[in-house]
């Protein structure tokens, strides 16, 4: 009998997922909302904690308001790009078990809830708080909508949006209540959150290790050593900016036993120090994860608050 070639079968393409029973649409919108992902948004505390506003009745409800709506709107954004990405996640080893991706989640159904998130946070913003709350949610919506689109495939803009983003966060409590936001300040949470992207950016580089579409298309586009020199100068601005920020009272009496907010230089450069070996290691992932999982950085972190709290009772 004659030997008969046998072809190579064509490599199949990813067909469209079947449909997700109702029940699982609920839980697919809830995971496609990333609810691990909404402890970024506890940076609405930052500007009432800073300025030692945050313990009373209207300050706490104020606040809790705002972190509400900044989850709305997060989500929102993160529904909206699951469904806008949906057909190249299907080819990602990863990205494709994501709930659009997969088919428990429609994309119109995602594209709509996301909307709703949106347009529903946007209008009981304008009904509960101050007009610059809903003219920074606003821009938020646009600036991250406006990533999803186009501008994470834009070199340093990607870095710099993402950045915004958790500035956005920080700032935000300042405007709900009525509170000046220091220079220093803005200058420590910005360029805290850059060390902390571009940190988390050099790692993805580093594990990625050459491997063209193993994660984000755009970081082939980076070195590593630029990555590092973002990460690096970050680090060093954003340590200046906290020491001229504790100093900025230096010089007003205070009653305490010693200056704490003073002291809490020494907690904040330490944590910069400690995050920095998970970022030279080429392990810094979410910052959420890396503080939450290592014990020596939340120690610190603990110290420092602790700190800062005696500051901010002038004990």
């Amino acid at each position: 009998m004659a030997d008969t070639a046998v072809l190579p079968r064509a490599p199949e393409r990813p067909g469209p997922p079947a449909p997700a029973p109702p029940g699982g649409i609920a839980r697919g919108l809830l995971r496609t909302a990333r609810p691990r992902q909404w402890v970024k948004n506890v940076l609405v505390v930052a500007a009432p904690a800073a300025a030692g506003q945050l313990f009373s009745r209207h300050v706490l409800t104020q606040t809790a308001l705002v972190f509400a709506l900044f989850t709305a709107c997060s989500a929102a954004v993160y529904l909206v790009n699951d469904a806008l990405d949906a057909e190249a996640d299907r080819a990602h080893p990863v990205k494709r078990h994501r709930p659009v991706a997969a088919g428990q989640v429609p994309v119109a159904v995602a594209h709509a809830v996301g909307a709703a998130l949106g347009i529903l946070a946007l209008t009981v913003a304008a009904w509960l708080c101050p007009p610059p709350v809903v003219l920074l949610l606003i821009a938020y919506l646009a600036l991250q909508l406006a990533y999803c689109v186009s501008l994470k495939h834009v070199l340093v803009v990607d870095l710099v949006v993402v950045t915004t983003g958790f500035l956005m966060r920080a700032v935000i409590g300042g405007p709900a209540l009525g509170i000046p936001l220091s220079r220093w300040f803005l200058i420590t949470t910005g360029f805290g959150a850059l060390f902390m992207v571009a940190a988390k950016r050099y790692s993805e580089a580093v594990r990625m290790a050459g491997a063209q579409g193993a994660t984000r298309a755009l970081l082939t586009e980076y070195t590593t050593g630029y990555l590092r020199f973002v990460w690096q100068l970050a680090a060093g601005v954003a340590v200046l900016g906290y020491c001229m920020w504790a100093m900025e009272a230096g010089g007003v009496p205070h009653s305490g036993l010693l200056p704490w907010r003073q002291l809490s230089m020494v907690a904040f450069i330490l944590a910069v120090l400690r995050y920095a070996v998970f970022a030279d290691r080429g392990t810094a992932g979410e910052p959420e994860d890396v503080v939450l999982h290592d014990r020596a950085l939340a120690l610190i972190g603990a110290v420092w608050v602790a700190m800062y709290g005696l500051a901010v009772a002038n004990w």
